[in-house]
């Protein structure tokens, strides 16, 4: 594949909204192409997504690739030696870098993204104190689960790393709470994240154009379930000089569709917003109709190496398909569907000593996983554009979760 670069800085284009919601379809302009939204992002967290070659990802239908900047650090020399992430992972679309926050930030605490009712009291249940990762105004002291050794990232550091790397797109620095911290230090991490948002800018306009194109940069909204601090800091971006958002945050998933519609009725339209680890099918289509335009999450090709299988009519285990002759889903044009393997063949594969064989059925699960949710997304955009899209939301939903 020949690396692609334009020349134009980065824009969104809104091309169809949904009427009565704040979402949309459109077109995000990168320097090394667009993505036509709402759209998933596969995640190659050290600039590959695992078992998955690019081939196989433009093979699904893949449009973008994110990348971690915090797993990503101690290659960033090379990455810009080599002209960019782009470049440098034979990707050569366009491509995302998050700061690494929530990684440091989670070491230790056992936060979630987003948790259901049930999970909540053994969320709020752990202890702050547990925590391998400390914050001050500085940043974040942690222990390198890599090294075992005291290090420290901050706003700074996370904008010099992401610009070595050389995404499109980059990620403020900032910090992510937990379902256990109260209402009182929500605030107080709040005001910290705005301050790390301006010190994030200022930094990052001195890197973003030194490896010869634009690297744009989003903040991320944090604030957790509180309707006036999430839109106090959508208000404060929105006059910061960022191309986009991410939504990011602890929360629980009853919750989403409020949290969403309380930022981006604050956020401007014309930028893009990113919705920040989340995969499941309701959380995308409720992601979509409340604004946000593109998503990411490791869940599709970290359950499927698990033998956890996507279709339209819910999730399975294929543990469970032993003797099988059925393919993964039928009726699924993905490359694994499509090359006539059997659930019992993709089990057998599953369970086999033979590393070999293990690698190509991790590969081979993960990009039908891949496929069902980039395409879920896919579907989505058609709706929008054909002014389908709560038909084609409820019939998703009553049809995967048997409603």
């Amino acid at each position: 594949m020949q690396a692609y670069q334009n020349n134009n800085r980065f824009y969104f284009e809104i091309i169809k909204r949904i009427p009565g919601k704040l979402g949309r379809a459109g077109i995000i302009h990168t320097p090394h192409g667009d993505i036509k939204t709402p759209a998933f992002i596969a995640v190659g967290t050290k600039g590959e997504v695992r078992f998955v070659a690019m081939e196989d990802l433009l093979s699904v239908d893949a449009q973008a690739m994110l990348s971690n900047g915090f797993h990503l650090r101690n290659a960033s020399y090379d990455i810009a030696a080599a002209g960019g992430l782009a470049q440098w992972s034979k990707w050569n679309g366009p491509t995302i870098t998050d700061s690494g926050g929530f990684q440091i930030m989670s070491l230790g605490s056992g936060m979630g993204k987003v948790v259901s009712m049930e999970r909540e009291k053994e969320v709020i249940n752990t202890d702050p104190k547990d925590r391998l990762a400390h914050v001050s105004e500085d940043g974040v002291h942690f222990i390198d689960p890599f090294t075992n050794e005291p290090d420290f990232i901050g706003p700074e550091e996370s904008m010099q790393i992401q610009c070595r790397i050389g995404a499109d797109i980059h990620m403020a620095y900032d910090e992510l709470t937990s379902l256990a911290d109260s209402y009182e230090y929500n605030v107080e991490a709040l005001k910290r994240t705005e301050r790390w948002a301006q010190r994030s800018i200022d930094e990052h306009k001195k890197h973003c154009d030194s490896l010869g194109y634009h690297q744009s940069l989003y903040g991320v909204l944090q604030g957790g379930r509180w309707e006036d601090l999430r839109r106090s800091t959508a208000k404060k971006f929105a006059q910061m000089e960022f191309d986009g958002y991410g939504l990011g945050g602890a929360f629980l998933k009853e919750s989403l569709g409020d949290i969403l519609r309380w930022c981006n009725e604050e956020l401007p339209e014309h930028k893009p917003r990113h919705l920040l680890g989340l995969s499941h099918p309701d959380d995308i289509l409720i992601g979509t109709e409340m604004g946000a335009d593109t998503f990411d999450c490791v869940a599709p090709t970290r359950e499927a190496r698990h033998g956890k299988i996507y279709t339209h009519v819910g999730n399975y285990n294929l543990n469970k398909f032993a003797g099988s002759s059925e393919p993964l889903e039928t009726g699924c044009d993905c490359p694994t569907c499509r090359s006539g393997y059997t659930r019992d063949q993709l089990r057998s594969m599953m369970k086999s000593e033979h590393n070999e064989e293990r690698m190509q059925y991790f590969r081979l699960a993960s990009l039908h996983n891949l496929h069902f949710i980039i395409h879920l997304t896919i579907q989505a955009r058609e709706a929008i554009l054909n002014d389908t899209f709560p038909e084609f939301k409820q019939q998703f939903l009553a049809a995967y979760y048997h409603r």
